[in-house]
């Protein structure tokens, strides 16, 4: 269950009153405001607040370069200049909140970065729900042979059923001995009476790290594309991927001009060191250049090939 009770009475509340506002609305992204978007097997993501939208880029922008047209075709010139150019600041002026529930370990990922106000829900003050990431056997992976942080072919038969075994045994061993030690029941009573239940706090220390946690995090767009452009990557763990490629469609709806923006000068292009610049030079001009002569490492050479989508000599 990705949304509890009282989540869901929440939801319904919040979608049972109207706001009238002055201030700039998205249609589009009001459309799903509030909703949870599945992800993962128990997780979600869901837009709770946000401020502005692509007007509100380019008015911050025009402070700074004077006027101009307010057509939308120049607008979103605009927007594609400050994107190519990394003019960073108007983007700030935009701001997304989010509730986000998701795997521990996938929570520990996400934190590194460090641009955005979040806060956490507390297993000193609260219990955790009995839900934990089990992956789908085709996302069961060996750990790859040429990358330390990455997966290899995916592990099938046997092996894959006795790894799945392993993990919810472990998952619900860990919970029952979690509730054990709370000395508490699913639905809050007391197992056993005349015991005392171990602190919420310390407790907790024994669960692993696929049970989920929620958190709400508020981020500008400016810090939400770098978040993407890393975390929506095909490089990226799957299981911070998915959450990120939701936050796209999100985006999407929100800051349609800034997205197309986003999608051409970031998550579709590439940045080539000055070397790699030159190797491509030297390729325009019909030269073999070789990685030897353009003192390019070797794995930097490799990820140059896969850039250009060719074989250097």
């Amino acid at each position: 269950m990705a949304v509890n009770n009282l989540q869901r009475q929440e939801l319904n509340e919040l979608n049972d009153v109207t706001y009238q506002t002055r201030r700039a609305t998205v249609p589009a992204l009001e459309e799903i405001l509030y909703d949870p978007i599945p992800i993962l097997d128990h997780g979600f993501v869901r837009v709770v607040d946000y401020m502005g939208d692509d007007n509100a880029i380019v008015q911050a922008a025009r402070v700074s370069y004077g006027k101009g047209t307010k057509k939308v075709s120049e607008d979103f010139g605009l927007i594609k200049y400050l994107m190519r150019h990394r003019h960073s600041t108007p983007f700030e002026m935009c701001e997304i909140k989010f509730h986000i529930k998701l795997p521990i370990f996938v929570a520990r990922q996400w934190i590194r970065h460090r641009t955005a106000n979040v806060n956490e829900y507390s297993a000193r003050y609260s219990i955790l729900d009995k839900e934990f990431y089990i992956p789908e056997p085709q996302h069961l992976a060996a750990q790859s042979t040429i990358n330390n942080q990455g997966r290899g072919a995916v592990i099938e038969g046997e092996r894959a059923q006795h790894i799945l075994n392993l993990l919810k045994e472990d998952s619900a061993r860990a919970y029952d001995h979690y509730q054990e030690m709370l000395n508490l029941t699913d639905e809050g009573e007391t197992l056993r009476d005349g015991e005392d239940g171990l602190a919420r706090e310390l407790a907790r220390m024994n669960l692993p790290v696929n049970f989920y946690t929620q958190w709400y995090w508020k981020i500008d767009l400016q810090n939400l594309m770098h978040f993407l452009s890393l975390r929506a990557d095909a490089h990226a763990q799957y299981e911070i991927r998915v959450y990120a490629e939701a936050m796209l469609d999100i985006l999407k709806r929100w800051t349609p001009m800034t997205y197309e923006a986003f999608l051409d000068y970031r998550r579709n292009a590439a940045q080539l060191s000055g070397k790699g610049l030159e190797v491509v030079r030297q390729l325009i001009q019909g030269k073999k250049p070789t990685r030897e002569e353009s003192g390019i490492a070797p794995r930097e050479w490799r990820e140059l090939e896969e850039i250009l989508q060719i074989k250097l000599s």
